[in-house]
């Protein structure tokens, strides 16, 4: 597990720091859920229904849709592969590890594209925009941070919910 992003260590820049978060951030996620009993993987105890292994499978694709298929604009396929029926959804021959796996894989992609292109770089145009104007790739890692914080605050409760580790 990578150390907390103190706001005081050194950083060569601000893609570094931006990196360090999405790392640190990325890597609590599959913590939190490396400590789930595989039948508390599957299971929801949330109204809205959906699974832990469902949410590691979404900020999977929530990284390929704003790294690959957004900011460069390729084709991935199917952008929207974490999903089934307007939610998220993992079939039964899924595993963690394969998630697992596939998480860090985009995770090491994600890193390779930020520390290749200036910050200020402008996203390739594309459907992802729906018509608007590409944001540049700061924005773009603005968020994906959004994006694992909330999450992982959303897991932090349904991992206590399932009387796993609380708190960092």
């Amino acid at each position: 597990m990578p150390p907390f992003p103190e706001p005081t260590a050194p950083a060569a820049g601000r893609a570094e720091v931006f990196l360090r978060y999405l790392d640190y951030l990325r890597e609590s996620v599959l913590a939190k859920v490396s400590g789930l009993a595989e039948d508390e993987l599957r299971r929801s105890r949330l109204p809205s229904g959906w699974t832990p292994l469902e949410l590691i499978k979404h900020l999977r694709y929530v990284e390929l849709r704003w790294i690959e298929w957004g900011f460069r604009g390729r084709d991935v396929g199917d952008p929207w592969g974490d999903g089934r029926d307007n939610r998220w959804y993992v079939p039964p021959e899924e595993t963690r590890a394969e998630l697992t796996a596939a998480l860090r894989a985009q995770g090491a992609h994600t890193r390779a594209v930020v520390e290749a292109t200036d910050l200020a770089a402008l996203g390739a145009p594309g459907p992802r925009w729906n018509g608007a104007d590409p944001p540049t790739l700061e924005r773009v890692l603005f968020h994906l941070l959004q994006e694992y914080a909330r999450h992982l605050g959303h897991l932090d409760i349904v991992v206590e919910l399932a009387g796993g580790h609380v708190g960092e």
